[in-house]
């Protein structure tokens, strides 16, 4: 069987090798303005990893099981994407200091083969430590925060931030391996 990861997430795909060892990145031409927020963000999350999977399996000309996601952090309802620039990224860790905060993803799994789809959604929370401007500048100088959904990384610099964490770990770095293998199981059945 062939395995597509419909990301060009360099994250998720170190993640995916720990499950699959041999599978092709396509980056999926998904326009995800497409999708409207409805207030469920679980929905909302399974709904944009859909449309990923289903633009690459509409571009494949073989079959494949297709493995596409979509995580956003959510702060009390309002839901954190990447920034837009520094001033952006400084708004969201100033939003997120000494709160706790959800980060959501959705997981959608195409069996091209038999013809089956899985979808799924978790959360996890986490509790950003407080932060003065200093801490704040200074991560934001390494550019990290200015291509993550709310503007920090669990697995880099930003987890000295993170002061507590309930739920899946991987899930918080973008992709939720224990979810996926479920799926991945489901699927292939």
């Amino acid at each position: 069987m062939k395995y597509v990861l419909a990301s060009s997430s360099e994250r998720r795909q170190e993640l995916l090798h720990r499950i699959i060892s041999d599978f092709k990145v396509e980056v999926s031409n998904f326009d995800e303005s497409t999708v409207s927020f409805n207030g469920n963000i679980e929905e909302y999350v399974i709904n944009l990893a859909k449309g990923k999977a289903i633009a690459v399996r509409d571009s494949l000309n073989e079959e494949a099981i297709i493995i596409a996601g979509d995580t956003v952090v959510v702060l009390e309802n309002e839901i954190l994407g990447k920034p837009k620039n520094e001033e952006d990224a400084y708004r969201m860790l100033k939003e997120l200091s000494g709160k706790a905060h959800r980060v959501y993803s959705g997981i959608v799994v195409i069996n091209m083969y038999n013809n089956k789809i899985e979808e799924a959604a978790l959360h996890t929370e986490v509790k950003i430590s407080t932060l003065t401007d200093k801490e704040i500048l200074s991560y934001i100088k390494t550019g990290e925060p200015l291509d993550k959904a709310g503007a920090y990384g669990i697995q880099g610099y930003g987890g000295v931030f993170v002061e507590e964490i309930h739920g899946c770990y991987y899930n918080v770095v973008g992709l939720p391996l224990n979810l996926l293998n479920k799926i991945l199981n489901k699927v292939r059945d």
